[in-house]
């Protein structure tokens, strides 16, 4: 009934960055919960504390802030870092991945910009309204997003790099081992093994380049376009570029706020990394069941069975190949969201975030135990010499 809904709406609403005609208004709870983003892009905190710290000084510079507002706005900034980076004992905040709920406003904070204003406003007092002069949180997340993914396209190779090592030593342990190689799965003409792993290496060492190319096309600042027009004030745009690490400055504020390709250039590029370890993880499922015996996981990456205790299960393989599956929706999933979406910022661009997240932390989980993996196969040669007296190979 029209009453009981009304009952449902919060009569003493939260102050919203947005509040403008707005104020006063009643919201309704379930809207809210739908449309926060917190427990998600929380993972941007310390790229949005990066960020403000940087354009306060910018601001400083174009003389919209004093020199004191500046060292005020700036040690509140460090203040909150500071608590965010805390250890484990004494004051924390936690964020990423295994982060707890219980944040100081965290659950009422729409999104993560959010949440560093309303804590940088216990620091300084209304003075942090100021942080957002000539700014807005369509540039502002662009920007963010953008370093996020220049910082995690380096930690993707170097967990690229930890199996391309493990691949490497696997096939100098193994250079003059003889294995039948196959097409359609036969038996076909005998092969290396060093020459099978250094196959995926190849792999891999693309997977390395289609990185770095996201890292480049990421290098851009979006900061500056303000919501969708630029700013009037005399923000020198290309400092910031410098302060942030920034190649250069997006030159169409349009695009510069609603541009998602780099998200989609990574999200795609570790799917294809996920999908060249499922193939990695398939072979390895073949070769090491009791049919070929050519390879052996060790105890540690196995399972068992509850009701079969001679079973040694390839579990750690097939939740890679498992996760490849998830990360090929990933890629499906982020080209429809930007396919009908007019310029220039729409809310719509909310939902990326979860998809560049996900791809990214499975990717890196995946290389780290693909290398263990490799790293601690068993490789039984006598078995690929029997293997190669059969089938006139």
């Amino acid at each position: 009934m029209p009453n009981s809904k009304l009952r449902t709406l919060n009569p003493e609403p939260r102050k919203k960055l947005w509040g403008g005609r707005f104020a006063g208004a009643r919201r309704d709870p379930h809207f809210e919960k739908f449309s926060e983003s917190f427990s998600v892009d929380r993972r941007l905190i310390l790229y949005d504390l990066r960020v403000n710290q940087a354009y306060v000084k910018a601001l400083g510079r174009a003389r919209v802030l004093s020199p004191a507002e500046v060292r005020r706005l700036t040690k509140g900034l460090e203040a909150i870092r500071a608590g965010v980076e805390a250890p484990s004992t004494g004051r924390r905040e936690t964020f990423g991945r295994n982060a707890s709920t219980d944040w100081h406003g965290g659950e009422s904070s729409e999104d993560v910009h959010t949440w560093v204003e309303a804590r940088l406003a216990k620091e300084v007092g209304p003075l942090a309204g100021k942080l957002r002069t000539g700014r807005s949180r369509n540039d502002l997340v662009a920007t963010e997003t953008r370093l996020y993914v220049k910082v995690e396209t380096s930690n993707l190779q170097a967990a690229a790099l930890e199996l391309l090592e493990a691949l490497l030593e696997q096939a100098r342990r193994h250079l003059e081992v003889v294995m039948p190689g196959y097409t359609h799965l036969q038996p076909a003409q005998p092969v290396l093994f060093s020459h099978y792993l250094l196959a995926y290496y190849e792999m891999l060492l693309r997977d390395w380049d289609r990185w770095e190319s996201c890292r480049a096309r990421a290098d851009e600042l979006p900061l500056g376009a303000g919501a969708l027009a630029g700013t009037s004030f005399p923000v020198d745009r290309a400092r910031l570029a410098r302060d942030l690490g920034f190649a250069r400055v997006a030159r169409n504020s349009l695009d510069a706020t609603s541009d998602r390709d780099f998200v989609a250039d990574l999200v795609y590029a570790c799917a294809l990394a996920m999908v060249h370890l499922s193939r990695l993880a398939e072979d390895l499922i073949i070769f090491s069941s009791p049919g070929f015996g050519y390879v052996e996981l060790a105890d540690a990456y196995s399972t068992g069975s509850s009701i079969m205790p001679q079973k040694k299960n390839p579990d750690s393989l097939e939740l890679i190949r498992g996760k490849a599956a998830g990360l090929a929706g990933r890629v499906a999933g982020i080209l429809a969201l930007l396919k009908g979406l007019p310029l220039a910022y729409n809310r719509d661009l909310q939902e990326d975030k979860a998809a560049l997240f996900e791809a990214v932390q499975t990717t890196r989980d995946a290389l780290a135990l693909a290398a263990r993996v490799v790293a601690t196969l068993r490789v039984h040669p006598e078995r690929m010499r029997a293997a190669m007296a059969e089938g006139f190979l």
